[in-house]
Formats: C-alpha cells, structure tokens, sequence
C-alpha cells in the first residue's frame, strides 16, 4: 500500500531568515496523526536565508542527517568539527549522549535549501560522533545510490538504526526496481519532479509511505526528479 503524504498538508513556518515544511510533527507544529513513520521521525525541508541560520543548540540521542539541495550550510560543533556541506554531500551526526552545534548559511548572497532528517537510533547513550562524505551528480543518476547505511558499506556514511538511505536523480521515462525484505517498509520523499511510485504519482514536496509491498518500481515522470528513499526496519 501506497499512502501519500501531499506537500501542501505539511507543516508551515515562515520567520523570515527560515521558511520551513515539516512532514512530521516538529516545533510548533504538532498533528498527531504524523509523529514520524517507523525510526524516521523528521524530514524538514528548510529555506535559509543569506547570512542567517540556527545558532549552538544541543540534541541528544537521534541521528540527524542533512541533504544539501541548493546552496551551502557552514557546521560547527561541540566536538570540535568544522565543515560546509554543499549539493552532493551528506552530513551524518550521531547526537548520542549529548552535543552542542550550530548551522548557518555562509553566503551572504545565496539562500540554502535542503532536507534535515532525523531518524531515532538503535539504542539511547551511544558517542557522539560525525561524518560527511559527497556522492557525485552521475553516482545517482538514474539509480540508487546508498548514501547512509548502518556499517557505512558501499561508501555510505554510517549510521546507528537499522535503516538504508538511497538517493536519486531519476530522468522521464527511466524505471528503477527495489526490492523491500519481509517486514520492512520504505518512504519516499520526492524533492524536485514527480516520481511514480507503483502507480502512484509523488511530486515534489510530497512523501509516500509504502508498506506490505514487497517490490518497488518508480518511473521518472518529469524532466529529471530527484528523491530520497528509506528503507525501514
């Protein structure tokens, strides 16, 4: 079963600097119905204006990815890191018993928009930790690339939950296949384009929970989509 999760039902917050759209529940935002699917429990699609961004705050146990779609987000944290994160990277942080960071947009130009996610983790108390590693335009085209995966096999970055991330640019008319294991389920978040998810159309800003499916086909409806796909325990 295919159910979709429409772009414009998600969660809103304009502030000015930061224009956000939460699938889940998250700040302000609060819809019972949409706490999370799974371990995935925040896809928040954030715009960030020149200049601006999150100052040090502190997380603890989750594991927060961010996927950069435009522009670059400046990180810093407590455990003495330092990076920009630019279209083609993905940033791991494992908060684990605790850690302070902050996020900013660098440019004093450009906005940054991309996709913050945080999936719960395996088990509470884990070592913070960090990681980010980039994966090229024609790594991803037209398949799926595994970008975070427990164990960090195939080049992915690691991660401490038993989930696998793939990302894709995914052209009209081209087809790919994925096959889901007995008892997992999968999430799509369709970024840019449309994607057709075993017959179901999944635009951009939309995400799609697919459960009791064992086999996944998705057909680029557009010129060239770009996504995420999760595959959940």
């Amino acid at each position: 079963m295919v159910t979709l999760r429409p772009s414009n039902e998600r969660g809103h917050a304009d502030l000015g600097w930061l224009n956000t759209r939460h699938t889940f529940s998250f700040a302000d935002y609060f819809d019972p119905q949409h706490m999370g699917f799974r371990s995935l429990r925040v896809i928040n699609e954030d715009h960030i204006a020149p200049g601006r961004g999150f100052g040090m705050h502190p997380h603890r146990d989750m594991e927060i990815l961010t996927y950069v779609v435009e522009g670059a987000l400046a990180h810093k944290d407590s455990m003495g890191n330092g990076a920009v994160t630019r279209p083609g990277d993905v940033q791991r942080m494992s908060a684990g018993t605790g850690v302070v960071h902050s996020e900013a947009n660098p440019s004093p130009a450009q906005s940054v928009h991309l996709l913050q996610i945080w999936i719960l983790p395996e088990r509470n108390g884990i070592k913070p930790s960090y990681e980010q590693k980039s994966y090229s335009y024609d790594d991803k085209l037209n398949q799926l690339r595994l970008v975070a995966t427990p164990g960090a096999t195939d080049g992915a970055v690691d991660i401490h939950q038993d989930t696998k991330l793939y990302a894709s640019f995914l052209e009209e008319g081209k087809t790919l296949q994925h096959s889901l294991a007995t008892g997992r389920a999968a999430w799509i978040q369709v970024i840019s384009g449309e994607v057709e998810v075993n017959g179901k159309s999944v635009k951009a800003g939309d995400g799609a929970a697919i459960e009791n499916e064992a086999d996944l086909t998705l057909t680029g409806k557009e010129y060239l989509s770009e996504f995420l796909l999760f595959d959940l325990a």
